[in-house]
């Protein structure tokens, strides 16, 4: 049976990674009062969410302006990962909604299962300036990796780089 989990407000919303730069674990983590959940990501689905949220915000602003502004430097004080980062478990699909009478954001982080079982959802509500903080942060995270080849594209490890475009071998 499928559990879904309502952070609503959460008091914290970022992402972050365990481990050596191509080894690194992505962890969507968000709090609210003492229940802190960690969901494990991958790097490609955090950078197209950055781009979608910022669509999404871009779109709200047109739409429903916001009546104030919130301060994004009380929201980006501390982005890292509160220990212990624990991953529920691993996201397949992500989605974002808007509930205006509240003036919040959800993003709904959907449990990657076969096709005939129902996923374990987790929802987190935030504000426009923590999705605006969590956009920047996911941006510098994900390009804080290895270094990308500029022939082939591909993450170049510290102890070397075998590169298919420098020597024919890539079709």
């Amino acid at each position: 049976m499928a559990h879904q989990i309502e952070l609503n407000p959460v008091s914290f919303l970022t992402v972050g990674t365990v481990g050596p730069p191509g080894q690194r674990v992505f962890y969507l983590q968000g709090s609210r009062r003492n229940e802190t959940i960690s969901l494990i990501v991958e790097k490609q689905q955090m950078a197209v969410l950055a781009d979608s949220i910022e669509s999404f915000l871009d779109e709200l602003e047109e739409k429903h302006p916001a009546e104030t502004r919130d301060s994004e430097e009380s929201v980006m004080q501390d982005m890292r990962l509160r220990e212990p980062v624990e991953g529920l478990y691993r996201v397949g699909n992500m989605g974002l909604g808007y509930n205006e009478s509240e003036d919040q954001i959800v993003l709904v982080a959907y449990e990657l299962v076969d096709e005939d079982e129902d996923p374990d959802v987790v929802s987190f509500w935030a504000t426009r300036a923590q999705m605006v903080a969590l956009i920047k942060h996911t941006r510098k995270v994900v390009a804080a990796g290895r270094p990308i080849c500029g022939n082939c594209g591909r993450p170049m490890d510290p102890q070397g780089h075998f590169c298919p475009n420098r020597n024919g071998h890539r079709h």
